[in-house]
């Protein structure tokens, strides 16, 4: 209990200190703490593919954008919106479970492209489905009347509810047999395979994990703008951004995933508003530069500090 102390108390603290934004700071600030939010649950479920299992999995976006869609269409046709959450998390969980396996026979670079069709295949299907999903026209969703800042203020929570769960499935995965066993197929496969672990099963199980938070958080930010299209909703770039965000922060850990997506979405806001013409390219570099002198992450400073503490406190 000790060791993990540490642990759930950056968490909470991390979680109070975006959930306490509305009490002190503007709309533009709410937002980026909503934004923060919402790609931390998108880092933290990746990390149960790419982190615990070494998948390297580029199938976000396409979760993001189904979720979007089943989301909205539901909203379209009278379903009231937390239900039709619901709904999205689950279609997009079975899809993500039929769907891995098959693409889950492949490995390695193989399975980055495979991943990475998808969101293409998702894409062209949800563009070419015009009586559906509206076709490149996207699709206009019910708004809220409400005030732009209770409507913000509701979106951050909702945000925040879908990472602080992504975050419970994590502690819960790591302290399971499912964690250890992820971590056997990270290290190797068939030794994996050849103790009696399940890999196939294993692996369906973490690719599922990792399509769910990401639709409902893909249906939730559909109601945010009321407004989605194939264009915006299945983005290669999210996908790209959301694995650089694990890695920063440190893949394989807990808080690692959404300590990366704070420091890239802080970095990228940061260098947006001073260097709008070389913001990418600056982001860029600091980004190349941290995971190449960090390979652990930003959270193996933490823990070196942590280490190096104990030692002293030995002494």
């Amino acid at each position: 209990m000790k060791s993990g102390f540490p642990l759930y108390a950056a968490m909470i603290a991390g979680l109070l200190v975006l959930a306490t934004t509305p009490l002190y700071a503007d709309n533009y600030v709410v937002r980026t703490a909503a934004i923060v939010a919402m790609y931390g649950a998108l880092a933290t479920s990746w990390n149960f593919i790419g982190g615990f299992t070494g998948y390297p999995s580029f199938s976000t976006a396409a979760f993001f954008g189904l979720g979007a869609y089943v989301g909205a269409i539901c909203q379209r046709h009278g379903i009231p919106m937390g239900l039709a959450w619901a709904i999205a998390t689950v279609v997009v969980a079975a899809f993500a479970a039929l769907l891995g396996g098959i693409i889950l026979r492949l490995r390695g670079h193989y399975f980055a492209i495979g991943s990475i069709a998808v969101v293409e295949l998702c894409r062209l299907v949800v563009s070419s489905w015009s009586s559906l999903t509206g076709g490149g026209d996207g699709l206009n969703l019910p708004l809220m009347a409400w005030p732009p800042e209770e409507l913000m203020r509701f979106f951050l929570f909702v945000m925040l509810g879908i990472l602080l769960a992504s975050l419970v499935a994590t502690i819960i995965v790591d302290r399971s047999r499912l964690g250890f066993g992820l971590r056997c197929i990270h290290q190797n496969e068939d030794a994996a395979a050849m103790v009696g672990i399940n890999t196939t099963a294993y692996k369906i199980a973490a690719y599922t994990l990792s399509a769910m938070f990401c639709a409902t958080a893909g249906a939730a930010y559909a109601s945010w703008t009321g407004y989605i299209d194939p264009t915006d909703s299945f983005q290669i770039v999210m996908t790209v951004k959301v694995v650089v965000m694990a890695l920063l922060g440190g893949a394989g850990t807990i808080l690692g995933p959404t300590l990366g997506a704070a420091a890239f979405v802080l970095l990228e806001e940061l260098f947006w508003a001073n260097f709008l013409d070389w913001n990418r390219a600056i982001l860029g570099v600091v980004i190349v530069l941290l995971i190449f002198f960090l390979p652990g992450g930003l959270l193996s400073l933490g823990m070196r500090r942590l280490r190096a503490a104990k030692v002293g406190g030995g002494q």
